[in-house]
């Protein structure tokens, strides 16, 4: 039958009747007031002329809300709200099923197809029209924060259309517990499980009716629930430049492997999985009286300014005030000073000989990273996994890169005004001995040598670099040796390149010529004006040249135990689906470790042969499924907030807003000023980049930057000076501005603009995007 009474719906009929009329049904069985009606089901077909005048006028006929209700529609990850057709105040027969054609034909109106959806079936609700005084929006958690501990309402005068269609103004204010819509929010939160946003009115009698509840889909998921005190988490994904979740065989190495990053710093930090992103849990030390002195300063090389302005707010907050009395005894804490110093200063003397042991260093790590001549059995593998996520760098290797980092990061501060705006950039630029470098120019040659794309014989590039890819610290990611199209694209892109000043080669020489005369000027300078001070920030500089192009070594080794432990997961893998415990081999990675080790003894009883109720790697299944539903549905997230508090706040949204109608605003990191169309990229594998555009992107990490070689300037959302892209664009020398909030939302593909590095502006000039638009 095509028509039901919205009495007879349940939550379980939301695809037949679709998301409106199921959460409708829900909310009358729970005994919220709310309009009588019925709707017709989304099965496709003529229309039921006579069922729906029937059931009309079983309602008593007169005036009625004709909605949609597609089976898309209120769902946890998609609300689709405005999308489709809404018909009020419909008189008579005739004038209903209009409505409801109407309705029915919005599944395939312009606003879904921009909206990115396919095939849409709808349903549609017809309910008792009510007469409202007043109507509007109750958001049970801030939709603008993300605090949950607040609800927002937004109303006007009539019936709630001045509200959703966002064209009048509104009244909006936070709902306080004595208010009778808390109540209603409390309940209706309860019964659906998450945040709602709901659309109410009140009548000529006063009486408050319920017109629809739904998920809010933009809110970022919640932190764990705090007992006690607020807690702060600080987002640490785009210190690797990945904002993409992270899938669940990556979260379980990354936490450990963060925490042993942190530890030669003295810091014991939890980290925990928001989203599927890496959050670092900050609290304690926030309150702790010595560590909190160091947490903005320290954050200055990885994190950036963004992390930097947030984590001053929650330092002022009282309900982060230092703690009195004893401090806390923690784990762990610095490394024996000694070998500290010796592995710093010995580096310092003798760079050359610390670049030889690092050198030597990674190699041994490739070596042992080999896979065997054996077969290894399923468990040995498992094992073989454990004790890759286990080991620690050697000092070879932290030490000459630590040093590289001070080297770069002292000058400044020794040198004051006498160094003048740009001209650090600018000496830290050209860097030699950086391995992505030295992997982008590879590329180059590459490119540069071949007739076609058809040509170039990508073996001894994947066998140097094929361990790596973006997003490349977590386990879970494919590598460039498995599925090399991400490579072939860069590729295609830099074999557009004709100016032969535009040549990376050429770029990067020029870039490092120019800082090594920026370093005999601004020695001879220094000198003059600060004898000590001076003489020793030009020395560290002469050091971080030598240096700091190390940094990216240590993840580029590390790399190679990760690629070894995918081999072993990806082969654990397709012994668990041939036993049937696994649908393919890669669904291990939405697996933890404890989880594989558990599907392993399944299929081992499964060889045995004992009998089993059911299928066994139902369980299994299920879990990957409702995992990858999830990854896929944050990877579509374009924000992540840069802190969290554990009631949801998004600290960043609360601060004080510094923005400027002319430009956007960010940190020059990389000197320089460009201008040039914009080239807004969110997956690298699959971006088109023509020479001299500006690429606009939310974060980058290494496997971004064979991208660098053809732009022209490069702005992003997060990052810190010294993070990978903006050390990539100096060694180029392109300008970049980094930490400019919501750049890809706000720039658009095509559109002119200047990057200015010395005011960390991006300001558009003009915008094409918009005229050619206008023109189609």
């Amino acid at each position: 039958m095509p028509i039901f009474d919205l009495h007879d719906v349940s939550a379980a009929a939301v695809d037949r009747v679709g998301g409106k009329a199921a959460a409708l049904g829900e909310l009358l069985r729970a005994g919220e007031r709310v309009p009588p009606g019925f709707c017709l089901t989304a099965e496709a077909g003529p229309l039921p002329v006579g069922e729906i005048i029937a059931a009309y006028e079983r309602l008593g006929g007169g005036a009625v809300a004709v909605r949609s209700s597609a089976t898309v529609e209120d769902a946890p990850d998609a609300s689709y709200a405005g999308m489709f057709d809404t018909v009020l105040d419909v008189h008579g027969p005739e004038a209903l099923l209009a409505a409801v054609e109407t309705c029915r034909a919005s599944a395939s109106n312009a606003r879904v197809r921009a909206y990115g959806q396919g095939e849409i079936r709808m349903g549609v609700v017809i309910q008792r029209m009510t007469a409202a005084e007043r109507a509007g929006v109750l958001f049970t958690a801030n939709p603008l924060t993300g605090r949950r501990t607040e609800m927002l309402v937004e109303s006007a005068e009539g019936n709630g259309s001045t509200v959703v269609d966002g064209r009048h103004d509104v009244d909006r204010r936070l709902v306080g517990q004595d208010d009778p819509l808390w109540a209603v929010g409390q309940r209706l939160q309860a019964l659906f499980g998450s945040p709602q946003d709901v659309e109410w009115a009140i009548d000529e009698h006063g009486e408050l009716w319920i017109l629809q509840s739904r998920p809010i889909t933009t809110l970022f998921p919640p932190p764990p629930p705090a007992d006690g005190p607020p807690r702060v988490y600080l987002e640490f994904g785009h210190v690797q430049g990945m904002l993409q979740p992270v899938t669940p065989m990556g979260m379980n190495t990354l936490q450990e492997l963060i925490k042993a990053m942190l530890a030669p710093l003295g810091l014991r930090v939890e980290i925990v999985d928001i989203g599927g992103r890496l959050y670092g849990d900050l609290s304690d030390l926030v309150r702790d009286p010595v560590a909190r002195r160091r947490l903005v300063p320290l954050m200055a090389v990885d994190f950036g300014p963004r992390a930097q302005a947030v984590m001053r707010h929650v330092l002022d907050d009282p309900r982060f005030a230092p703690r009195k009395g004893p401090r806390k005894k923690r784990d762990g804490g610095l490394p024996p000073i000694g070998r500290a110093v010796r592995g710093i200063l010995g580096a310092l003397a003798n760079p050359d000989r610390a670049r030889a042991r690092l050198d030597e260093a990674v190699e041994r790590i490739r070596l042992s990273s080999r896979g065997d001549a054996g077969t290894p059995t399923t468990e040995e593998r498992l094992r073989l996994v454990r004790e890759h996520d286990q080991s620690d760098s050697p000092d070879a290797i932290i030490w000459p890169i630590v040093a590289g980092m001070l080297a770069s990061a002292l000058p400044p501060r020794l040198l004051g005004d006498v160094a003048r705006p740009g001209e650090i950039h600018a000496v830290l630029g050209g860097m030699p001995h950086n391995v992505t470098i030295e992997m982008d120019l590879a590329l180059w040659r590459l490119a540069r040598d071949a007739g076609s794309l058809d040509d170039i014989d990508l073996g001894d590039f994947l066998d140097r670099y094929g361990h790596r890819a973006a997003a490349e610290v977590d386990l879970g990611v494919p590598r460039w040796s498995e599925d090399p199209t991400p490579v072939r694209a860069a590729l295609a892109n830099l074999m557009r390149v004709t100016d032969p000043e535009q040549a990376p080669d050429r770029r990067f020489a020029r870039a490092a010529e120019r800082a090594e005369a920026t370093l005999l000027e601004l020695g001879a300078r220094a000198r003059r004006h600060r004898p000590v001070r001076g003489r020793l920030a030009i020395f560290l500089l002469g050091r971080a040249r030598r240096l700091a192009g190390l940094r990216e070594t240590g993840k580029f080794a590390g790399l190679y135990r990760l690629a070894e432990m995918r081999r072993h997961l990806l082969a654990v893998g397709a012994d668990l689906t041939a036993a049937g415990v696994l649908s393919r081999p890669g669904d291990i990675m939405f697996l933890t470790l404890d989880e594989a080790d558990n599907a392993a003894r399944t299929a081992r009883t499964l060889r045995t042969g004992d009998a089993f109720d059911g299928d066994p790697g139902s369980g299994h299944r299920q879990l990957i499924a409702d995992r990858r539903a999830e990854y896929d549905r944050e990877s579509r997230r374009r924000s992540v907030p840069v802190a969290l508090l554990s009631d949801g706040t998004d600290i960043e949204a609360v601060l004080p807003s510094a923005d400027d109608p002319g430009a956007l605003r960010g940190v020059g990191a990389s000197a320089g000023r460009a201008t040039g169309p914009v080239r807004v990229v969110h997956d690298p594998a699959t971006a088109r980049l023509e020479p001299g555009e500006v690429l606009v992107t939310s974060t980058t990490d290494p496997g971004w930057t064979p991208l660098f070689l053809t732009a022209s300037a490069l702005v992003t959302e997060t990052g810190a000076v010294m993070a990978h892209g903006p050390t990539v664009a100096r060694e180029y020398g392109i300008p970049a501005v980094i930490c400019v909030p919501g750049a890809t939302r706000h720039l658009r593909t095509g559109q002119i603009v200047t990057v200015d590095a010395a005011a960390g502006t991006v300001t558009v000039v003009s915008d094409v995007a918009a005229v050619v638009q206008g023109s189609s």
